[in-house]
């Protein structure tokens, strides 16, 4: 089976850390991009049936009830969604009214990703954020009545300045929800953002000691959420028992996935493509009957690497056993500084040895999985 990922690129205003495509031309090219959206479907059919929808963005959530009901209608006309079991909405906290909720109870959505990053008016107008603190508790509120029980929330943390004690209420906030997934990641700088180009004119600066309160922040949500019942089944995710993000564990276990929309992905575990991350080039190569997409074949090696960058993410790790000679001997031996290190650990399972993270581990993934590389 398959997951189908859709890229909804519109967006009220940018957030200072986002590298994500996006634009804030919602409301000129809205529905000729879910034209286009359509469209590329019937030119990319699939005979896999679908497992998992995800649509990201962006915000999914500014679509409007007549271009969501139409783009699940085609979802519908063109694959088969016999055994969908997941279907996921990222919205932004605001979006979530009484009216947006009563155009959910029209589609097949049946869990809603919800982007709070954190319960600090202050620190959410810093981020660029458009909702309030206060709007997350209400979303949260609606999406229930509704009848949508599968809520995942977005954390952020390692803000400038921010204190372990006020990551410790972010994280006591999120617990009173009781989401049954939570997500969290540290803010990172990436080229090309605002908070980038912020710090490049020496507008905002980064404390020296912010990676090491970052890590004691990391930590302490580790512990929280293990006391509150959490499974935490990926680097950066948490799920109560049976809530796993079925559409994301699919990127981490080598799962085929289609990418419709501008700068969506996609994977056949042979090769991988990507459309262009440009609104109008996009539109109007579809409008023409182009793909506008590049791609390239997955080889050996490749396919080694992509694994390691993924499976490792999991708290399963990497079966052993499944990967082929001769990258099985390449990476027992370049795992062994880490193994001595306590860096990662090999577990016996019932199908086999497998190699996974250490929680010492976790805080270093990058340097670990750097050395794992086939090169």
């Amino acid at each position: 089976m398959a997951g189908l990922y859709i890229h909804i690129p519109f967006c009220r205003s940018r957030c200072i850390y986002c590298a994500f495509f996006s634009t804030t031309l919602a409301p000129a090219w809205q529905d000729r991009y879910v034209d286009a959206l359509c469209s590329e479907m019937r030119m990319r059919p699939s005979d896999q049936p679908l497992s998992t929808i995800y649509l990201g963005g962006g915000t999914p959530s500014l679509l409007s009830r007549e271009n969501l009901q139409r783009l699940f209608a085609c979802i519908e006309e063109i694959y088969d969604v016999s055994a969908l079991r997941e279907v996921t909405l990222e919205c932004n906290p605001d979006d979530v009214t009484p009216a947006f909720c009563q155009t959910l109870r029209l589609l097949p959505v049946n869990r809603v990703s919800l982007g709070a990053q954190t319960f600090s008016d202050q620190r959410l107008r810093f981020l660029g954020r458009r909702h309030t603190a206060a709007q997350v508790d209400s979303a949260v509120s609606l999406l229930r009545q509704s009848g949508i029980s599968n809520i995942s929330i977005d954390l952020m943390f390692g803000f400038p300045s921010q204190t372990l004690a006020q990551w410790e209420t972010d994280v006591s906030h999120a617990l009173t929800l009781r989401p049954q997934h939570l997500s969290a990641y540290a803010l990172t700088i990436e080229p090309g953002t605002v908070l980038f180009k912020r710090i490049e004119k020496g507008e905002l600066e980064i404390e020296n000691e912010a990676d090491e309160t970052s890590r004691q922040m990391y930590e302490l949500l580790i512990d929280r959420l293990a006391a509150a019942g959490y499974d935490h089944y990926e680097i950066s995710n948490w799920a109560l028992p049976g809530y796993r993000s079925r559409h994301n564990s699919s990127y981490w276990h080598e799962e085929p996935y289609l990418g419709i929309g501008a700068a969506a992905h996609s994977y056949d575990r042979q090769s991988r493509s990507w459309n262009v991350s440009h609104l109008s080039r996009y539109v109007l190569a579809i409008e023409q009957g182009r793909l506008p997409s590049e791609g390239e074949p997955i080889d050996a090696a490749t396919r080694y690497n992509d694994l390691i960058a993924t499976a490792l993410r999991t708290r399963e790790g990497i079966a052993v056993d499944s990967v082929s000679s001769p990258f099985r001997q390449h990476l027992l031996k370049s795992a062994r500084r880490a193994l001595q290190a306590g860096l990662l650990t090999l577990a016996d399972t019932p199908s086999g040895t497998a190699l996974r993270l250490t929680r010492q581990g976790l805080f270093v993934s990058d340097s670990v999985m750097t050395d794992l590389i086939y090169v």
